[in-house]
């Protein structure tokens, strides 16, 4: 972008808008109309709710927005407010995508990392709090554009997918396909990203840019027949890497093979087999010499053109390099002979689970040739193209071409290009790869997701029958493990001993008993407590009082029968005192009875030994989250606190087992513990607190709930890697289940939102059940194969409902080249200058009523967004300009239906037009389709109907001036109600300014209005049969004055019209429309005219002089514009003109005065201005006095 772009002053619609958003915030009028429906329907109608429900698709954080989120925000803004003014309630919440490569990517990057093993070394707790701190990095600048675009939408109670609430729902999902026996372990070859180290689904490949044209280098091999001397099988590979991994040949048993004998490259003869219909194709000079059914070939033992493996022993070795039949061998390329790499083919893998043939990986899980491989060992064999490093994707096949080439087994090679799949975050290319992996089987539910699919009302209409269609039918199982860290865990539990699993479904499930019971109590009242002072130091004299005494000496009766085995104890004296006390009861002392530092009181710092009252007026109270992490004056904080304590137990946990323990502590330490073992958040230890008496009274005895759960460093639940890890869970065979390592797919997750933001089955199952399925999601057409068709799948198996019922899918935006937006590139302006620049609202305009409401592509085109703002936002402004310029000079406003006038029926007729298609589109979701009418309403309003009435509130009439004004306040007040949901502000505005409300009264908004369904009510048909002749007239008529060269201001005699319309012929009011707008003076009917319509372009002298007045007319009110003039101002008019200038003007004075709001014309010499020219030699220099 240029500097001076992107420096641009804000334009007046920018501005407008940015008070408006400040208005409707510092109102709350969004909270406003959330609520809306709700208190009506329940305390009218006795009813519950009219509820209406849209599922938002949760975006990742880690980029900031581009248009295409704008389009699809805009969507999602323009139903809700559409639904709101229908009555209903609309609850919208944000969801953040948190989870997945995306996030990781970028932390590998920041953090210098990459691959699996870097990511283990430096540690999977610092890499996932790390991603965790990257979530949200550019939440503020979503919050900004989604702000200023209008868009309404709860941020504030935003679900995330990497809340605990949200993955333990997730487990539920994952744990209920389970039961239904649907999720199974099974190694099958997957599209592989051997940088992040991880599967990529098909539908993930199947998204934008992630197939890329490249080239690489296919070669035909020959593999020696065993037995045979110089006789091969000929084989043709695209992928010559997975050449060492060969481990079999296939070929179609019912297609003809040949035996054809060739030159080898030392020149004697060899012989090679390939299939008949290939002979044509293959390089080389072939002479056929026999010919063999591809079934004869079937058993045929050969020599692997890599020994790698050949003196190996592994199970099923003796089905190793030999020929297979294969009914997936084609002769539409290679050679009609498949090289079978087990590990790195679908089709390989299938046959070789068929047949026993065995696979051994030769390729690493990052990519690299094994040290098996000795020739090639540790290089990469699909690297990602760097230029910088002169690193090329095909090194790999090169060396392996050379190899073959040295020992004469190769046969040819030559160049091809392909569109080939590379990883849709990092860009690396992918290959086929052979890795166990948990799936979720398809096939069976297939029938059930078409059936449910009939029920959907997908936008465009052809998705449903298509593509999504043709995704359910032709989708494979689900792989839905991922081997990586930043993501909900897999739960999924393996017993170490017996291999059993187990399927966890809820925190609940991984609850056991601790192998030690926990009692906690605090000490007695000690000095410092009657004193009110702080006391943290072991060194603090500070003993229990006669009170705190007989405190402990009571506890320690009721501590009798729990048989307490230790006792550990802070190592301050009021807290050593209470232990010793209560170990002489229970007869505990020497190493059961132990001074621990991690018990001790939270250290106060500089504050030791001060007034209670005033260090919490310092540091704060106990019940404020700041204590949490901030310290001041060395105040040790709450979490530190938090991760002593925590370690102690974990401690205790380690070293003893069957034990009960007694903690003697403080009132803080106590409390913190209890959070702890409860592994609640800051928010959740401050609920647990309670009040700020809720303190723990002296000598009260807390028996400690230690749950079994994975905790993070601060000892708040966390269930992400590496904390579930760690959790065990007893198995019935006596063994300890631990977890799997992968984590689940992304996909899965945010096809959970539904019922994983709203924590189902765990908390809201009413709730949920209101609000299953939504009545619409919105999202671009590459969701049909991801989130669409992933939250369709569950839906349908977990509730048996599809979850959406209307689906509004759009194309993708991009640059105006055609190209994808990129920010290197430059290609697109950024969204924050084109709102400076032309406002929100034009933008959304464009975007909705673009093709890509037909899920077609659009190249952004900033000059296409131009004529959107000035046909539909200026227009709209210019013509609420002309009301509010007139509108105070009449006093009474009679209601909008009370005009007989016809252009005023017409107008009323139109809205009420414009509103049922408007409506009935919106029903359909067809938002493109509902702005149609829009922007032809608006067209007619500014163009014909404020155009023709401009005289009419300049005139004297002042019945017709109360006629149009009344009806133009009516059409305007209403219109803003229409175009709401699309155009929030400038509806906004209208309605402001219309009814006389001009942002001063907080509780109005045209957004809290209902939908103005009744304008219906004013649509006369044979109006607007009339007024549609009457404009085909008049265009026609104008196209008649064109082609004679006449301008519009130039008067004519007579038009005459052939057809006699029966609305148009007796109607006086019409015909003299027609007169205006063509501006003749008589409109004649004439039966026997040659052509419909006849101009007669005989200019009289009156009638020249006419237009000339006219165009002196036009010349002044310009004059008048440029001077800042409006109708309350009166000024002089100086004129320069010739003696037949001013008898003009002389002879038609009264009529300029009028027209031009002069008080008086002087004639002067030598002004300043250019001439205005009206013809025949006539010119005028004109000046405007104030």
């Amino acid at each position: 972008m240029e500097k001076k772009e992107q420096n641009q002053e804000k334009s007046k619609t920018a501005l407008r808008e940015e008070e408006i958003l400040r208005y409707w915030q510092e109102n709350k009028i969004f909270e406003k109309t959330v609520e809306k429906g709700k208190g009506f329907f329940s305390s009218f109608f006795g009813a519950k709710d009219k509820e209406y429900t849209f599922y938002d698709g949760p975006p990742f954080a880690t980029g900031t927005p581009h248009y295409g989120h704008i389009l699809a925000s805009a969507i999602k803004d323009v139903v809700p407010r559409y639904k709101t003014m229908r009555g209903f309630r609309v609850e919208r919440r944000w969801g953040w995508d948190c989870h997945g490569l995306p996030i990781e990517n970028i932390v590998e990057k920041e953090l210098g990392i990459s691959g699996r093993k870097n990511i283990e070394k430096f540690g999977v707790a610092k890499f996932n709090e790390y991603a965790r701190s990257k979530v949200l990095t550019y939440v503020n600048e979503w919050k900004r554009t989604v702000d200023r675009m209008g868009r309404w939408v709860d941020f504030d109670g935003s679900y995330k997918t990497m809340d605990n609430t949200f993955i333990e729902s997730v487990w539920w999902g994952v744990k209920e396909l389970h039961a239904k026996g649907m999720v199974y372990e099974g190694t099958r070859v997957l599209p592989y990203c051997p940088r992040c180290e991880t599967p990529i689904a098909n539908s993930e490949i199947a998204m934008d840019g992630s197939y890329k044209d490249i080239s690489d280098i296919s070669v035909y091999v020959k593999f020696p027949i065993k037995g045979e001397k110089n006789k091969y099988l000929l084989a043709w590979t695209t992928t010559p890497w997975t050449l060492p991994g060969n481990f079999a040949l296939a070929v179609n048993p019912d297609a003809d093979y040949v035996v054809a004998e060739v030159l080898g490259a030392d020149g004697k003869k060899e012989s090679v087999i390939l299939a008949k219909d290939r002979v044509a194709s293959a390089k080389g000079e072939l002479k056929v010499v026999a010919e063999i059914k591809g079934s004869e070939l079937v058993g045929v033992p050969y020599e692997p053109v890599f020994d790698y493996f050949t003196k190996k022993d592994f199970t099923n070795k003796e089905n190793s390099w030999k020929v297979y039949a294969g009914e997936f061998v084609t002769m539409e390329d290679g050679t009609g002979i498949v090289h079978i790499a087990p590990g790195y083919g679908e089709e390989d893998m299938a046959l070789a689970k068929k047949e026993k043939i065995p696979f051994i990986h030769h390729v690493t899980t990052e990519g690299k040739f094994t040290a098996e491989v000795k020739d090639f060992a540790g290089a990469n064999v699909k690297p990602k193209d760097d230029e910088e490093k002169g690193i090329k994707h095909e090194v790999a096949d090169v060396e392996i071409i050379k190899y073959l080439a040295e020992r004469s087994l190769l046969f040819g090679k030559e160049k091809i290009v392909h569109s080939y799949p590379h990883c849709y975050r990092c860009s690396t290319p992918l290959f086929y790869y052979a890795i166990p992996s948990w799936f979720v089987k398809v096939g069976g539910v297939k029938p059930k997701l078409l059936s449910l699919n009939e029920k959907i009302n997908w936008i465009p209409s052809h998705l449903k029958e298509g593509r999504f269609k043709n995704g359910i039918e032709g989708a494979p199982d689900w792989n839905i493990s991922r081997n990586r860290f930043w993501a909900s865990p897999l739960p999924i539990w393996k017993c170490q001993k017996c291999a059993k699993t187990k399927f966890i479904g809820s925190l609940h499930e991984l609850d056991k008993p601790t192998k030690n019971k926990y009692i906690l109590i605090r000490h007695g009242e000690a000095e410092n407590n009657v004193k009110r002072i702080t006391s943290s130091l072991t060194t603090s004299p500070h003993h229990l009082t006669r009170k705190g005494k007989e405190e402990v000496r009571q506890a320690a009766i009721r501590l009798q029968i729990e048989k307490i085995d230790l006792i550990f104890y802070s190592p301050l004296i009021r807290t050593k005192e209470t232990a010793e006390i209560i170990g002489k009861a229970l007869g505990i002392k020497g190493e059961n009875f132990i001074a621990e530092d991690r018990l001790r009181e939270v250290g106060h710092g500089s504050w030791e030994d001060k007034a209670l009252d005033e260090y919490r007026k310092v540091i704060g109270n106990d019940w404020e989250t700041e204590r949490f992490d901030e310290t001041k004056d060395g105040v040790e904080s709450y979490n530190s606190v938090r991760r002593r304590a925590g370690q102690f137990l974990q401690f205790l946990e380690e070293k003893y087992s069957g034990k009960k323990i007694l903690l003697v502590t403080h009132d803080i330490v106590l409390w913190l513990t209890e959070a702890n073992a409860n592994g609640v958040d800051e928010e959740g230890a401050l609920l647990l607190r309670g009040k700020k008496d809720a303190a723990r009274k002296n000598a009260e005895i807390v028996h400690l709930n230690y749950k079994n759960l994975p905790r993070n460093e601060d000892f708040v639940l966390d269930l992400h890697r590496p904390y579930t890890d760690v959790i065990k869970v007893p198995c019935v065979c006596g063994g300890e289940m631990k977890r799997i390592p992968e984590v689940i797919d992304c996909w899965f997750e945010s096809a959970s939102m539904p019922f994983a933001s709203a924590h189902y089955p765990f908390e809201n199952r009413d709730w949920f059940k209101s609000h299953f399925p939504s009545q619409f999601v919105a999202e671009y057409i590459a969701q049909t194969r991801t989130w669409f068709y992933y939250m369709h799948f569950l839906g349908s198996v977990l509730f048996g409902k599809a979850p959406f019922e209307n689906v509004v899918t759009t194309g993708t935006v991009l640059a105006e080249d055609g190209e994808k937006m990129s920010k290197s590139k430059g290609n697109f302006p950024d969204p924050l200058i084109t709102f400076d620049k032309y406002g929100a609202d034009a933008l959304r305009f464009y975007l909705l009523s673009s093709p890509l409401m037909k899920s077609e592509d659009l190249s952004f085109s900033e000059r296409d967004l131009d004529s959107v703002y000035k046909k539909n936002v200026m227009r709209l402004d210019n013509v609420l300009s002309f009301y509010l310029l007139y509108k105070d000079t009449i006093k009474h406003y009679p209601k909008g239906g009370e005009s007989p006038k016809q252009l005023d029926i017409w107008v009323r007729s139109r809205l009420g037009e414009t509103e049922k298609e408007v409506s009935a589109a919106m029903e359909k979701y067809e938002i493109d389709r509902a702005l149609r009418p829009v922007a032809d309403f608006v067209e007619d309003l500014s163009v014909w109907y404020v155009r023709r009435s401009r005289e009419r509130v300049k005139g004297d009439d002042d019945a017709d001036k109360h006629y149009t004004l009344a009806t133009l306040r009516f059409v305007l007040g209403n219109l803003s109600k229409l175009i709401a949901p699309f155009m929030p502000f400038l509806a906004e505005n209208i309605y402001q300014e219309v009814n006389g409300f001009a942002f001063k009264s907080p509780g109005q908004s045209v957004h809290l209005e209902e939908w103005p369904s009744e304008l219906s009510d004013y649509i006369h048909e044979d109006n607007l049969k009339t007024m549609a002749e009457v404009r085909e007239i008049v265009s026609s008529a104008l196209e008649l004055r064109s082609t004679a060269g006449i301008k519009v201001r130039q008067p004519l005699s007579k038009l005459r019209i052939k057809k006699q319309k029966s609305g148009i012929m007796n109607n006086a009011e019409i015909l003299q429309l027609i007169k205006d707008e063509v501006n003749v003076k008589h409109v004649i009917f004439d039966s026997g005219l040659d052509d419909d319509l006849g101009l007669d372009t005989n200019i009289t002298s009156e009638l020249k002089e006419e237009g000339q007045i006219r165009d002196l007319i036009r010349a002044i009110q310009e004059l008048r514009k440029k001077a800042g003039l409006t109708i309350k101002d009166t000024a002089d008019l100086a004129v320069e003109t010739d003696d037949v200038g001013r008898h003009i003007i002389e002879k038609n004075k009264e009529m300029v005065l009028k027209s031009t709001l002069l008080k008086n014309i002087n004639y002067a010499t030598n002004l300043p201005s250019e001439s205005v020219n009206v013809g025949d030699g006539v010119s005028f220099k004109l000046g405007v006095i104030k």
